[in-house]
């Protein structure tokens, strides 16, 4: 008696799938096709990545071999127009650091700000700090705290680097006492990497020595004695 109504139940499910096909078939069809046909392009799609990344890498290395200044500043700004977001970001980081490697200093500053303002990430943070370290010489004390702030804040691992930038600033501005105050807290900072602790070791201990004292400036050269000359004597007569 169960065999009965199991023959019956595979009846009506077979005529129940026969009408779903009937009704829904096309649509199955077209929904398969398009999965695999999605399938495919993505593959595609990531096989032309891969294949524009590996261009993007042997352009990136060739730039990086160029020795002219001027001419890498051109191959990167070029690679960026074109090479992935990562390789993009990274060829104008490159193009900035060149223009400042051809004496470009305010072209590479702008660069670099503009990198920074777009990116919060890695490359982003390295150019803001080399900005700060172009302008270490000629920027302000705030301008340079300004620009830093993103960087300078404790728990960040660039902080101690922001830090070092600002620590120039204040020794470049004769503020021996907050530049000393600056290195010997770098000195002692564990998050810093060893090099860096290092330096501010170096330069807390030649500020605590006096070695930012200012002596006044150097005299003028004393101008030159003229020596007489001796007055021709006549010939004598013959």
């Amino acid at each position: 008696m169960s065999d009965i109504f199991r023959e019956v139940e595979e009846d009506v499910r077979r005529e129940r799938l026969q009408k779903f096909w009937k009704a829904y078939g096309d649509y199955v069809i077209a929904a398969a096709v398009l999965v695999f046909a999605g399938i495919a392009g993505f593959q595609l799609w990531q096989r032309h990545q891969a294949d524009e990344r590996a261009k993007a890498s042997n352009a990136m290395t060739a730039a990086q071999q160029i020795t002219d200044p001027s001419k890498a500043v051109e191959a990167f700004e070029n690679l960026a127009k074109d090479a992935p977001g990562g390789y993009a970001l990274v060829a104008r980081l490159s193009a900035a650091n060149a223009l400042a490697a051809s004496g470009k200093a305010p072209d590479a500053i702008a660069a670099y700000k503009q990198i920074a303002g777009e990116d919060n990430g890695v490359v982003g943070s390295v150019a803001r700090l080399r900005a700060a370290w172009a302008l270490a010489e000629s920027g302000t004390r705030k301008e340079l705290a300004d620009l830093l702030a993103p960087l300078d804040k404790d728990g960040s691992a660039w902080a101690p680097m922001a830090r070092e930038v600002l620590a120039y600033a204040d020794f470049r501005a004769l503020d021996t006492k907050a530049a000393q105050t600056k290195y010997q807290a770098l000195s002692r900072d564990t998050a810093a990497p060893a090099a860096l602790r290092r330096r501010a070791e170096v330069m807390a201990a030649y500020l605590a020595g006096g070695g930012a004292a200012s002596f006044g400036t150097v005299p003028p050269d004393a101008a030159p004695v003229e020596t007489p000359t001796a007055p021709a004597t006549a010939a004598p007569p013959k």
